[in-house]
């Protein structure tokens, strides 16, 4: 599951920048919450977002390394993710104005979420170990 590994790995080094991203207005005196910043709760959220998507993916991805998919299409779930996580996380965590940025990494995330999860049901179904 080497492929996997290494987009988890990069995906990691981006989650803990939107965590110093957070860290970093908290040490400001807002230790729980938001405390009614708007640019805290937009950090807050990227950092939520990522956290509340990429395990799941991740872990289809793996799954779906593991069945035997394509080398191909495993870099091309992972790569997708990652594009698509930097997009949403820069524009939520960096930019209050970079709307094709949040939009277009949600739809790559989203796009991706339903892409794995039919494969998975699809190689659990089928039995595929080679797609």
């Amino acid at each position: 599951m080497t492929i996997t590994l290494l987009y988890a790995g990069l995906l990691s080094l981006w989650f803990l920048v939107l965590s110093a991203r957070v860290i970093a207005i908290r040490s400001h005196g807002i230790s729980l919450g938001d405390g009614g910043n708007p640019v805290l709760l937009r950090r807050i959220r990227a950092h939520g977002n990522f956290s509340e998507y990429v395990p799941m993916i991740l872990v289809m991805i793996g799954f779906l390394e593991i069945s035997h998919l394509a080398p191909i299409w495993i870099h091309a779930f992972g790569i997708t993710l990652v594009i698509g996580r930097l997009l949403h996380g820069y524009a939520m965590s960096f930019n209050e104005s970079f709307q094709f940025g949040r939009v277009g990494g949600t739809v790559l995330t989203l796009t991706l979420l339903a892409v794995c999860g039919v494969l998975c049901i699809y190689q659990a179904l089928l039995g595929n170990t080679h797609v």
